[in-house]
């Protein structure tokens, strides 16, 4: 059985480390919920011996989960220079979401087709989870599930490119949202528009289906465009 190593209750849960033969994947992980969180900050320096101490690891998964986030565009290796985490650019943002609001388009008009039953429910029962979290103002757990939504409908649409992409891609729109700090009224739009998306996913409404997911990704990407506009 795999040893877990547990913060104690008043740790950061972005410390907790699961030991297992994909560590530097874990490892990853929670690089990756630090940088969102803002707790690596755009810009900064990452220290591999402080994160090896942190996360009681060596330095080769350490290492080895930089290569993931590099990969992914949160962090940058420079040479002798050791790892930063990226800068947030407008522009690309702003680039990000149109291309987003194209591959959810797509996403939608394949799904109404090729999802099943379960898979439909298996939808409903994350959002059910998510709508919980923006009731109780859970922000971490309200953007892990509805990333992980986005994430199960581009998995069902069966296209393997557009599967491919959309991971990194996601990682991405959900770092920008972070960023913009989202309002409240912008929150509880998109809530509202997750379940139209599920009603016309409902329905197999192939055209509404692509339509909502495609304006659901561009009406975020207004919000967050607005929000990172410099004072």
């Amino acid at each position: 059985m795999s040893d877990v190593i547990k913060p104690p209750p008043t740790a950061n849960p972005a410390l907790e480390i699961v030991h297992s033969p994909s560590l530097y994947q874990a490892v990853a992980e929670r690089l990756r919920l630090m940088i969102l969180e803002n707790m690596l900050a755009p810009g900064s320096r990452i220290s591999e011996k402080h994160l090896c101490e942190t996360f009681g690891v060596s330095r080769t998964p350490l290492r080895e989960a930089l290569k993931v986030l590099a990969n992914e565009g949160l962090i940058e290796l420079l040479p002798n220079r050791g790892a930063h985490v990226t800068e947030i650019d407008p522009q690309e943002v702003s680039d990000l979401f149109d291309v987003m609001a194209v591959l959810e388009g797509l996403s939608g008009s394949l799904l109404a087709d090729r999802a099943s039953n379960e898979e439909i429910a298996e939808i409903q029962s994350i959002h059910n989870q998510m709508v919980a979290c923006y009731q109780n103002q859970e922000r971490s757990e309200y953007f892990r599930l509805n990333q992980h939504i986005h994430h199960r409908l581009t998995e069902i649409s069966g296209n393997r490119v557009l599967h491919k992409l959309a991971p990194s891609l996601m990682t991405k729109v959900t770092r920008a949202r972070y960023a913009a700090n989202m309002q409240l009224e912008r929150w509880e739009q998109s809530v509202e528009e997750h379940e139209l998306i599920l009603q016309a996913l409902k329905k197999r409404d192939g055209p509404a289906l692509s339509a909502i997911m495609s304006l659901h990704m561009q009406k975020t990407g207004d919000a967050v465009r607005q929000r990172l506009q410099p004072n």
